[in-house]
């Protein structure tokens, strides 16, 4: 920690602020080049799980023109669902209705059973519409979930990479619906593409000791539900 003079602390935040512009800049373009994506068909057919019944993917839309999934971590033989993933649904919790104003919906979608989801859904306290894709390839195609085969040999397809990984992994998938019904994928990111999404992590970011992973086993050790932490 070092303590300066208001002068002194001025310049140098004028110095960051130099560079935040910058990043800014990229990040604008990123997000440009990220919006010019070619789209691929979505040819399968996938029925869910979810509030009122099953539902095949073009109806999640519901009656938006994009859709984004997240890809929520949620094992058939878990009791609970994954805490790290609740800690970023606790970040987009309230946000589904803001979305809705800008012509997206947002769901989450797990490969356990819908009593599951509706059961860890009310512990926690969340309203978003959450499906299960039990019974179809969909968590294997956008590659969170690793097959049979997969798993046998301890590796997986994630974030466009071979890995040695063997289970359920987090992600978000984009799609849109053009005026015909046709559904498309025009976008996913895995792991650290879903950092820009938790808005608690930007805001500790922020702090003096920002996250404060480096001493920790691995950096979200201290994660919790939000009903286990300690006052």
């Amino acid at each position: 920690m070092k303590v300066v003079s208001h002068e002194k602390w001025l310049a140098a935040r004028k110095a960051l602020l130099k560079k935040e512009k910058a990043f800014s800049r990229l990040r604008d373009q990123l997000s440009a080049d990220r919006r010019m994506l070619p789209w691929e068909k979505v040819a399968k057919r996938y029925a869910f799980q979810g509030p009122g019944g099953k539902k095949a993917l073009s109806e999640l839309f519901a009656g938006k023109s994009q859709l984004i999934v997240y890809h929520f971590m949620f094992d058939p033989s878990w009791k609970e669902g994954c805490k790290i993933c609740s800690f970023w649904a606790d970040n987009f919790e309230r946000n589904v209705v803001h979305l809705k104003a800008r012509d997206v919906n947002l769901v989450a979608i797990s490969r356990a059973p819908l009593s599951k989801l509706r059961a860890y859904q009310k512990r926690m306290g969340w309203t978003f519409p959450w499906y299960s894709s039990s019974g179809t390839d969909f968590n294997f195609d956008y590659q969170v979930s690793c097959t049979p085969e997969e798993k046998a040999k301890g590796r997986m397809l994630y974030n466009y990479a071979q890995v040695e990984m063997a289970g359920e992994c987090p992600g978000v998938s984009v799609f849109a619906r053009d005026e015909k019904g046709g559904v498309f994928h025009t976008y996913s990111t895995y792991a650290r593409g879903l950092d820009m999404l938790n808005a608690a992590y930007h805001y500790l970011d922020l702090t003096p000791k920002g996250r404060d992973e480096t001493k920790l086993s691995w950096p979200m050790e201290w994660v919790r539900r939000h009903d286990r932490y300690r006052a």
